[in-house]
């Protein structure tokens, strides 16, 4: 069966983010939300070869006829910073990063059928300076258990300024993305 993709276009986010479901929303109208639970481990340090093979990793999970979106987003700063085991971890991985700009980049998958386009972002993120106290503060105010590096830039709180894309900070490089979906005739705003 021929699946005509202009006509009825479902787009489908793997992702079980709020975040990315919220950046999504901004230039999509409708979508629905798959939770991928495709293999995260890594054979590699490289930051961009990392985000582009999990993004191409969760848009080959979905089993399902669309347009699908991936995506992964790591923290770089000389080594890729995942998200933190608990909260010391967080604590640790806060101040690391204190008084430093350091990378993020986010590699995005779209795929529809045997068609598929992969790309990644960069933004450059500064955090300010931060102590024991602040860090600790931030954690348990926040609980960025569930963000890469330990922090989200929406909460407004530890960065300073960024070079780049906001929204590629936050987890999905909405600029980037919007060219991308136009390839799959998915009418982006």
């Amino acid at each position: 069966m021929l699946y005509n993709y202009k006509m009825n276009t479902i787009v489908i986010l793997a992702s079980a983010s709020p975040r990315r479901r919220e950046l999504l929303s901004q230039i999509v109208d409708e979508f629905k939300v798959v939770s991928p639970d495709a293999d995260e481990t890594l054979d590699t340090l490289d930051p961009v070869e990392a985000v582009l093979t999990l993004s191409r990793r969760k848009a080959a999970w979905v089993d399902e006829v669309g347009v699908i979106v991936a995506a992964d987003t790591v923290v770089y700063d000389g080594e890729i910073l995942g998200k933190p085991k608990d909260e010391d971890d967080a604590i640790k991985t806060l101040l690391r990063l204190s008084g430093k700009a350091h990378e993020v980049y986010t590699g995005v998958t779209v795929r529809c059928g045997e068609k598929s386009k992969t790309f990644y972002d960069e933004s450059k993120v500064f955090f300010k300076t931060l102590n024991t106290s602040d860090a600790y503060d931030y954690v348990r105010k926040f609980r960025p258990l569930d963000k890469a590096g330990s922090y989200g830039i929406q909460d407004g709180v530890v960065v300073e300024k960024i070079e780049g894309s906001y929204s590629n900070v936050v987890g999905l490089p909405v600029e980037k993305l919007k060219e991308a979906l136009k390839e799959f005739n998915v009418d982006a705003r």
